[in-house]
C-alpha cells in the first residue's frame, strides 16, 4: 500500500473529535508500518510504566514500572536498554497481605523519579503499602553502563510518595540545604540537602485545626508540578502545583470539583512556634477554563486531566497547558486552555478571600494584611530581613493558615479554550505535551493530546486577533500502539531530539515528530497541510529549517496560518493540465448491478466533487437515491448503460483545486454476462471456474461466441484455457500479463514470494513479462464489479 493509506477497518472508523478542525490532516496512520516508531515492551508483559524522566544529558529516558526501573536509549527506546530490579520484600508483601491488600497492590510500583545529581537519581515506590526511597546511580555520562540502586540509600518515602498505586502524584526537587524535622511526619523534607514536595500529602499539612476544614484540599488528585522563579533571587523561587478538590457549593448540599493552583516558597522550613513542620506560605486559587454561554451562562471545564509546563529561556515565564474535562454526568467534554504566568503571580498579589461560613459566598478581604505579605519568601527581594520562614511573626502565620485562599481566579488566554471536544461518545483525551515550534509567518504551539485508545492527536492553534476567533488544526492523528484499547498515561516531548516518547501499560513508544514525506509530493499538498515542521522545498515536501540554517535550500513555500495553496503553488499545477495528468483507472461495472468508483482524498477535510463527460459534454455528478455520494467514492446502486463516460474526482480546500483521479466506466450488458457465465458452468464443476473477481485489463477486445468459451468435452485431462477466452471480453486476451496483473493487485507479499520461489519461469517468459512490466508505466489501472 502506498503511504498513508491505511485498512478499510481504519477508514470507515474515523473518530475525529473537534468541533473546529480544519486544515489538510492524513488519514490514521500505523506508525510501526512508516518505520516512524519504536515501542519497547520490557520483557513482553504488560510493562504497566508509572512515571518517566527525561535526561539529555545522558541521553536516557528513565521508566518507573512495577519492581523494576528501566533506563531507555533515547535513540532507539528498544535497543540497549538497561533495567534494575526492586521488587518488595516477602516480609513486607506479607505485612501488606495482612492488611487486606490484594497481589497486585503489594508490589512495589515506582511512582517518583527526580535527578538528584549527575550521577544519581531519587526514585520512591510505593513498597506494598509502605513507601520507600533511594538512590540509583546512572554515571557520569551516557555511555557509562552504571544503572544500579544503591542498597545503602534506602529509606522511608512516608511523605514523598502514595501508598497506593493507583493514587495520583507529583513531584518536584529544589536544590536547597535544609535541616530535616522529623521524617515521619506527613509533611517532612528528605535530608541529603534536598527538599521534596510532593503533593500527595501536601493536604494533611492543614488538618489540625478542624476549623479550617472548608480551606483545606478534599479528596484531592494532584496532577503536575514545578519550579518556577520570579527573579533573579533564588531564595524567593516558589514551587507551583496543580491539583482538583472538592468543595461544598454554596448551598451546602453538592460537592462541587475545582481546578486549583497552589503555590509554596521552595525554601519554606515552616514556622517556629506555629505550622511547625507545616507549610508556612501555602496559598492557592481557582484555575478557570470556560466557554462562555448564552445569558451569561458559561460551561465550564473543571476537571484537570494533565498539565504541561512550556519554558522559556529564562524559565521565569513560562505557559502552562492544562487539559481539562467536564464534571457533568450527563454531559462530557474536553477543552486546552492556556494560562500566562504574568496572570497567575497577579492572582497570588491580589486580594484574599474571606467568607465568614462555608455556606457564605468567597469576598476580598479588606482588612489590614499582616507584613510581611503572607505567602511571601524569606528572600532578600522581599525587604523582611529575614533570612527564614522560621523568623516570620505569629501574626503572618496565622493569617496564613486561617486566609489561605485567593479571590481572583486566574483566567485563560484570550479567556477561552485553545481546543475544544464536545461532541459525546467521543474518546477520552488523556495526556497533553507542547512543543513551540518556529515557521515562515511566526512561532505555533504544536499539541500532542493522548487518548484512550492508543492514539495522540498532533494540533496546532491558531488566534486570529482580528475576529478574536480561534481556529483548530488536525495536522495527525497517530496510533501509537496496535492494541487500540490502551490508554495513554504520560507523553515526554524532546524538542532538541524531535522525538515524542509515549507511555501505556503496553510499553513506552518513541515517535517522531513530524513526517513530512507523508503530506504528499506536490506544492499543494505540503502547504495545505498546515504543519509548521514542513515547507515545500521546490522539489519535496520537507523539513522546514529558519533563515540562516541551511541556506541552501532558499526555495520554501509555508503558510500555516492560511494554507493558501493557490498563492503559494501558481505555476506548479495549473487546472488544464491537472485534468489529464492525474492518475487513470478503467472501471467495468455490469448493469442493474451496484459499482463503486473508489477516490478516497488524503486529507480529512476536503471537499470532493465528482464530475462526468461524455464527448466534449462534462458537467458535475449530483447524487440521488440511485447514486451515492460516500466516503470512499461514487456508488452505484444499480448501473445502467447510460452511465458510461469518462468520471473525474476533483477536492477542494482552502479554494484549491486538485484532481485526483480519472475513472473511465464502462458498463457490460448484464444478459451477455449472464449467458457467457451460465454456459460456461454448463457441465463444469464450480472448481474450475478460476476467476479473478476484480481485475481487468485494457479496453474491450471483440465480440466472442458464448460456445468458444466452454472447454473442450474430449476425455482425459485438458488444460483449462477456457477463461483466457472470456478475459477478451472485458479486453484482456493476454493471460499471462492478466495473471501477473492479479497477483500484483490480490496477492499478499508473502504469498507472492512464495509463489516466487515455486515458479522459474522460462526465457519466454521472461521476455513476455519484461514487455508488461514496460507497457505497465503507460496503461491505467482497471477494476470490474460485479
Amino acid at each position: 500500500l502506498n503511504v498513508p493509506q491505511v485498512s478499510k477497518a481504519l477508514l470507515t472508523h474515523n473518530r475525529f473529535p473537534f468541533l473546529l478542525l480544519q486544515g489538510h490532516p492524513v488519514r490514521p496512520s500505523h506508525l510501526w508500518q512508516l518505520n516512524r516508531t519504536w515501542v519497547f515492551q520490557g520483557h513482553g508483559a504488560s510493562l504497566q510504566p508509572q512515571t518517566m524522566l527525561l535526561d539529555e544529558g545522558h541521553e536516557r529516558l528513565y521508566v518507573g514500572a512495577k519492581n523494576t526501573l528501566f533506563s531507555l536509549s533515547l535513540d532507539h527506546v528498544n535497543s540497549h536498554h538497561r533495567e534494575t530490579q526492586w521488587a518488595s520484600t516477602e516480609s513486607q508483601i506479607e505485612e501488606c497481605l495482612m492488611k487486606g491488600r490484594g497481589n497486585l497492590e503489594c508490589a512495589n510500583y515506582i511512582k517518583v523519579l527526580q535527578q538528584y545529581n549527575q550521577t544519581h537519581l531519587l526514585v520512591c515506590g510505593t513498597g506494598a503499602f509502605n513507601p520507600i526511597c533511594g538512590l540509583v546511580r546512572v554515571g557520569h555520562t551516557g555511555k557509562d553502563r552504571l544503572f544500579a540502586l544503591q542498597e545503602d540509600s534506602i529509606m522511608s518515602g512516608k511523605g514523598r510518595c502514595p501508598f497506593d498505586p493507583n493514587s495520583p502524584c507529583t513531584s518536584t526537587l529544589s536544590k536547597l540545604k535544609l535541616r530535616i524535622y522529623n521524617r515521619d511526619t506527613p509533611c517532612a523534607r528528605p535530608n541529603h540537602y534536598i527538599t521534596s514536595i510532593t503533593c500527595y500529602h501536601c493536604f494533611l499539612c492543614f488538618t489540625p485545626d478542624p476549623l479550617l476544614k472548608m480551606f483545606l484540599p478534599t479528596e484531592p488528585k494532584f496532577v503536575g508540578s514545578a519550579v518556577i522563579p520570579d527573579n533573579d533571587d533564588r531564595d524567593d523561587d516558589k514551587v507551583y502545583f496543580f491539583f482538583t478538590e472538592r468543595e461544598m457549593d454554596v448551598e451546602g448540599v453538592n460537592k462541587a470539583i475545582y481546578t486549583r493552583i497552589g503555590r509554596v516558597c521552595a525554601n519554606d522550613q515552616g514556622g517556629q512556634r506555629m505550622l511547625v513542620n507545616r507549610w508556612s506560605s501555602f496559598l492557592k486559587t481557582r484555575l478557570i477554563c470556560s466557554v462562555a454561554g448564552q445569558n451569561g451562562i458559561d460551561t465550564h471545564f473543571d476537571d484537570l486531566e494533565d498539565v504541561f509546563v512550556l519554558k522559556n529561556r529564562d524559565g521565569k515565564n513560562p505557559e502552562i497547558f492544562g487539559l481539562f474535562s467536564t464534571t457533568s454526568a450527563v454531559f462530557k467534554g474536553y477543552a486546552v486552555c492556556v494560562y500566562n504566568m504574568d496572570d497567575i503571580r497577579a492572582a497570588f498579589n491580589g486580594p484574599f478571600a474571606f467568607r465568614e461560613r462555608p455556606e457564605h459566598h468567597w469576598t476580598p478581604y479588606e482588612d489590614r494584611v499582616p507584613y510581611p505579605r503572607p505567602g511571601s519568601c524569606a528572600s532578600k527581594v522581599n525587604d523582611g530581613g529575614l533570612s527564614s520562614s522560621k523568623e516570620f511573626p505569629d501574626e503572618v502565620l496565622r493569617f496564613v493558615r486561617s486566609h489561605p485562599v485567593m479571590y481572583r481566579p486566574v483566567l485563560p488566554q484570550h479567556h477561552r479554550p485553545v481546543l475544544l471536544q464536545t461532541e459525546p461518545g467521543r474518546r477520552k483525551l488523556t495526556q497533553i505535551a507542547v512543543d513551540r515550534v518556529q515557521a515562515q509567518d511566526g512561532h505555533y504551539h504544536v499539541l500532542y493530546i493522548g487518548t484512550d485508545d492508543a492514539v495522540v492527536l498532533k494540533v496546532i492553534t491558531i488566534y486570529n486577533k482580528d475576529t478574536d476567533t480561534m481556529e483548530e488544526v488536525l495536522l495527525e492523528e497517530l496510533q501509537v500502539f496496535k492494541v487500540v484499547a490502551v490508554p495513554i498515561r504520560e507523553i515526554i516531548i524532546s524538542s532538541k531530539r524531535q522525538q515524542l516518547y509515549v507511555g501505556s501499560e503496553m510499553g513506552v513508544a518513541q515517535v517522531r515528530l513530524h513526517h513530512c514525506d507523508l503530506y504528499g509530493s506536490e506544492c499543494a499538498d505540503c502547504c495545505l497541510a498546515r504543519d509548521p515542521y514542513c515547507a515545500w522545498d521546490g522539489l519535496t515536501c520537507s523539513r522546514y529549517y529558519p533563515a540562516g540554517v541551511y541556506t541552501k535550500r532558499r526555495f520554501r513555500r509555508q503558510d500555516v496560518r492560511h494554507g493558501n495553496a493557490v498563492q503559494l503553488c501558481n505555476g506548479f499545477q495549473i487546472e488544464g493540465d491537472q485534468w489529464h495528468k492525474a492518475e487513470e483507472k478503467l472501471v467495468y461495472g455490469v448493469e442493474s448491478n451496484s459499482t463503486l468508483l473508489e477516490c478516497v482524498p488524503r486529507s480529512l477535510h476536503a471537499k470532493v466533487v465528482w464530475f462526468v463527460q461524455r464527448e466534449r459534454d462534462k458537467h458535475e455528478v449530483r447524487g440521488d437515491e440511485r447514486v451515492i455520494m460516500t466516503s470512499h467514492g461514487l456508488l452505484f446502486l444499480r448501473v445502467r448503460s447510460s452511465d458510461a463516460g469518462v468520471y473525474v474526482c476533483q477536492t477542494v480546500e482552502h479554494g484549491y483545486v486538485h484532481t485526483l483521479l480519472r475513472i473511465t466506466l464502462h458498463v457490460l450488458a448484464g444478459k451477455r454476462v449472464d449467458s457467457v457465465i451460465h454456459k460456461a458452468n454448463d457441465g463444469e464443476d464450480e472448481k474450475s471456474i478460476a476467476l479473478c473477481h476484480s481485475s481487468v485489463g485494457s479496453p474491450p477486445g471483440p465480440s466472442i461466441s458464448p460456445r468458444s468459451l466452454v472447454p473442450s468435452s474430449v476425455p482425459g485431462p485438458q488444460p483449462r484455457l477456457w477463461y483466457k477466452e472470456f478475459l477478451q471480453l472485458i479486453g484482456y486476451g493476454d493471460a499471462q500479463t492478466f495473471e501477473e496483473y492479479c497477483e500484483r493487485v490480490w496477492c499478499s507479499d508473502k504469498k507472492r514470494k512464495k509463489a516466487k520461489r515455486k515458479y522459474v519461469p522460462s526465457v519466454g517468459e521472461k521476455r513476455v513479462k519484461g514487455r508488461a512490466e514496460e507497457n505497465s508505466h503507460r496503461a491505467p489501472r482497471h477494476t470490474l464489479d460485479t
